[in-house]
């Protein structure tokens, strides 16, 4: 069983047999507590993140939605550590996930949660690959599912989410104005809104990447994980899923946590600005511009969660050029073979930027989230 706690205030709620959304005292993210610890010998399984089903928010009898999601390649590349100034550097790929990006991790969860429930639909906002993940796991699910997104969104984002059957509404502006109408459509529908970190389950999904992580480096950590951040829900999940294993033995309580260290767009920059100017929430970015549309989110709710992150961490927030992220995304594909989106060729280029200014070590060993697939950009 599992209760949500609120991640801001007292307020807590039983374990998941009602809808959830936003903590109703204070308004902020509320977050699952597993009330059993569960043990690493608990991991077994096929190479899907349902190998960590043990520290999930699904009951033993309920059958999850899955598509074969998680479990995505951690690849050593001596070569691009050499050239961006690191020790070591690991790249996670999560474009090889079904529906070609992280998002997967997260609305399977959702979706899984809101089938339980009974609810008669689920409805998003998307910057794109968020649209294409709860469109295909709603599929899964045979419930009806709704996307509002930016007429900028790539268009074969927008192919895809069509593909899958979703009702797709496009909006003029960005993905702020597409979560208005989404907040708008779930009062009059009754549809679950899994708007990031408007509800607790993305972040369960999203921590199995921290799992991962470890068990992939023979459960131990890097030095730091750069992660490209939108919303901010994989920031968070992947350091929900650190404190998790140090407090459940997974680790070594005397393991030193990673730094988390976000990457952001130039054009799109809300939480590095308020990083450096030690502020706890992120002010909303005028005039969001980025061809990394996973990175234009220009008022995210998780701002609060994801700023606490990155200090708690000793972590740092660093924006990218358009230039240095084209740049970045041509070389992370080009000497690795892997398919970059430019999320993940801005995370690269952070790590050049952080060490060239001493921020980073030249002795640490990182990894770069590549959170999605470039095939997805390209028009």
């Amino acid at each position: 069983m599992w209760s949500l706690h609120c991640s801001a205030c007292p307020y807590t709620q039983p374990d998941g047999t009602t809808l959830a959304s936003l903590c109703p005292d204070c308004g902020q993210p509320l977050l699952v507590e597993i009330a059993t610890p569960p043990s690493r010998d608990a991991i077994t399984g096929d190479a899907s993140l349902w190998r960590y089903r043990a520290a999930l928010p699904i009951r033993a009898e309920e059958m999850p939605v899955t598509l074969g999601e998680g479990m995505t390649p951690l690849v050593e590349l001596p070569h691009l550590a050499a050239e961006v100034g690191v020790r070591r550097l690991w790249v996670k790929d999560e474009g090889i996930n079904p529906t070609a990006s992280f998002k997967a991790r997260g609305l399977m969860m959702a979706v899984t949660r809101a089938k339980r429930l009974g609810l008669p639909g689920v409805c998003v906002p998307t910057a794109g690959n968020a649209g294409i993940a709860l469109a295909a796991y709603a599929a899964a699910a045979g419930m009806p599912c709704r996307v509002y997104a930016p007429e900028t969104t790539p268009p074969p984002i927008l192919g895809s989410i069509r593909a899958f059957g979703a009702d797709l509404q496009l909006l003029p502006g960005h993905i702020g104005d597409a979560g208005k109408a989404t907040l708008a459509f779930a009062r009059e529908s009754g549809f679950f809104n899994v708007a990031t970190v408007r509800e607790p389950y993305r972040v369960e999904g999203m921590k199995t990447m921290g799992y991962e992580v470890a068990e992939q480096l023979g459960w131990r950590l890097p030095d730091a994980i750069v992660y490209p951040t939108g919303g901010g829900e994989g920031t968070i999940g992947i350091w929900k899923a650190i404190n998790e294993m140090l407090a459940w033995g997974w680790l070594p309580a005397e393991m030193r946590r990673p730094r988390m260290i976000i990457a952001q767009a130039a054009g799109c920059a809300p939480l590095v600005r308020a990083f450096s100017a030690g502020e706890e929430r992120a002010s909303p970015w005028e005039d969001p511009v980025t061809y990394a549309s996973g990175l234009r989110v220009p008022g995210p709710l998780g701002d609060r969660l994801t700023l606490r992150t990155v200090r708690e961490s000793g972590g740092d927030a660093e924006a990218v050029s358009e230039a240095r992220i084209k740049h970045g995304t041509f070389l992370l594909a080009s000497r690795s073979g892997i398919d970059a989106a430019p999320e993940g060729g801005a995370a690269l280029e952070a790590v050049r930027q952080l060490v060239a200014v001493s921020r980073l070590a030249t002795d640490a060993e990182v990894v770069v989230f590549n959170t999605g697939s470039g095939a997805s950009y390209r028009w």
